[in-house]
C-alpha cells in the first residue's frame, strides 16, 4: 500500500492560490464597505421642501392627541378634541375614518360602535351598516369610564347635553370646520380604515373636502392606510393629498436604512408613522434608532412614534428628537414637555 505525498512545491502553490482567494475576499469587501460609504454621504432626496409635521431642529416634539386623548375624554369625540386642543395645547389631531351605510365620513377607531357607546351584549352596530342619522342616535361617551373614580359620567345625559358636550359621532367635516377659524396651525392625521370600494370613496371625500371646504388644512392633513389598494388609489388620483407610510413603506424605509442602500429606494411619504419595536418572527428590532430618525430628516420625512402612553417612553422619544408624540394621554405628555421648557 502507497501513501502520495504532497511535494514543498505542490504546498507552497496551494498556500499562493489561498493567499490570492483571500486579497480578492478583502478586496470585495472593502470595495463594497467604501461604496456603502459613499452612498450614504450622498445627499438623499427631500421628499418635499416644507414639510409642516416636521419639528425645528431646536424645538420639543410636538403632541399628537391619538383619537383625541381617549384616556383623558371620550375617543373620537369633539369632547376629546376639544379639550386636547383648547386644555392641553396639542398641535395635531390623530383619529380614523369608516364610511356610513348612506355615504359619510365618520371618525371611529373600530369597524362598530359598540365598545364606546352600547351596553354590554348588544348586537354590533357596524358602521357600514347604519346611517349618520341612525348612528347619531348613540352616546360616544356611554361606556367611557373616569380615570380616577372608575364611574361613567355621561351615561344618563339628556340628548340636548350630549349634543352640548360633543358626544355624538362625527362626520369628518365637523372637526376641520370646529377649528378652522381659530386654530391655523393645527395638524391632522388621518387613517382610512375601509379597503375596496369604500375606501376610495373615503379618499375622494377627504380630497374634496379639503380643496372646497377646508383649503388652508389641506397641506396640513396625512393620510394614512394599511390597505395597499388604497394607498396606491391616493397616489394616483390624490397627489395633493399628503401620505405617511404604509406598513410596507414603513419597513422598506427601516430595512433599507439597516443595510445602508436607502439611496436605492427613495421615499414618497411625508410621515413615517411608528412604533418603538416591533417584533418579527421572535426577533424584536428597535425602531428608536437615532440613525432612522437621522435619515428621515436628511429627507424631510417626520417621525412619530405611537402609541406612547408612558411617561419614561415619552422622555427617551423627546431626547431622541421624535418629530410627534402619539398618545392616548395629551394631558401626561404636556405636562412632560412643560418639564424639559422649564
Amino acid at each position: 500500500m502507497s501513501t502520495e505525498r504532497s511535494t514543498p512545491a505542490q504546498g507552497e502553490n496551494v498556500e499562493k492560490r489561498m493567499g490570492r482567494g483571500l486579497k480578492v475576499c478583502l478586496s470585495i469587501l472593502l470595495t463594497l464597505t467604501l461604496f456603502l460609504a459613499v452612498v450614504n454621504l450622498i445627499p438623499p432626496k427631500k421628499v418635499m421642501e416644507d414639510n409642516p409635521f416636521l419639528k425645528a431642529a431646536d424645538a420639543l416634539p410636538m403632541i399628537a392627541a391619538h383619537r383625541g386623548g381617549g384616556l383623558s375624554n371620550p375617543e373620537n369625540t369633539l369632547m376629546a378634541f376639544r379639550a386636547a386642543v383648547n386644555d392641553y395645547g396639542i398641535q395635531i389631531c390623530e383619529t380614523d375614518l369608516w364610511m356610513t351605510a348612506d355615504g359619510h365620513l365618520v371618525y371611529s377607531h373600530d369597524a362598530s360602535i359598540n365598545r364606546m357607546a352600547c351596553p354590554e351584549g348588544t348586537e354590533p352596530v357596524l358602521i357600514a351598516e347604519h346611517t349618520l342619522e341612525e348612528l347619531r342616535e348613540y352616546n360616544m361617551g356611554y361606556n367611557f369610564a373616569d380615570p380616577f373614580s372608575g364611574d361613567y359620567p355621561y351615561r344618563d345625559l339628556s340628548e340636548a347635553e350630549q349634543l352640548e358636550l360633543g358626544l355624538k359621532i362625527l362626520e369628518f367635516s365637523e372637526l376641520l370646520e370646529e377649528f378652522y377659524d381659530t386654530n391655523k396651525d393645527l395638524l391632522f392625521i388621518v387613517e382610512i380604515k375601509n379597503e375596496g370600494e369604500l375606501g376610495f370613496e373615503a379618499a375622494n371625500i377627504i380630497d374634496k373636502t379639503m380643496t372646497e371646504r377646508f383649503p388652508d388644512y389641506k397641506n396640513r392633513l396625512v393620510v394614512g392606510t394599511f390597505h395597499p389598494e388604497i394607498e396606491m388609489d391616493l397616489k394616483e388620483h390624490h397627489p395633493g393629498l399628503l401620505r405617511g407610510a404604509s406598513t410596507a413603506g414603513a419597513a422598506r424605509f427601516v430595512i433599507t436604512q439597516m443595510l445602508g442602500v436607502n439611496l436605492f429606494f427613495p421615499t414618497d411619504f411625508a410621515c413615517l408613522q411608528i412604533p418603538m419595536s416591533y417584533t418579527l418572527k421572535g426577533v424584536r428590532l428597535d425602531l428608536t434608532r437615532q440613525s432612522y430618525i437621522d435619515r428621515a430628516h436628511r429627507e424631510n420625512i417626520a417621525v412619530q412614534y405611537w402609541t406612547i402612553n408612558d411617561e419614561d417612553d415619552m422622555r427617551f422619544l423627546i431626547e431622541h428628537g421624535a418629530d410627534a408624540i402619539m398618545t392616548d394621554d395629551p394631558q401626561l405628555l404636556a405636562r412632560v414637555l412643560e418639564d424639559y421648557r422649564g
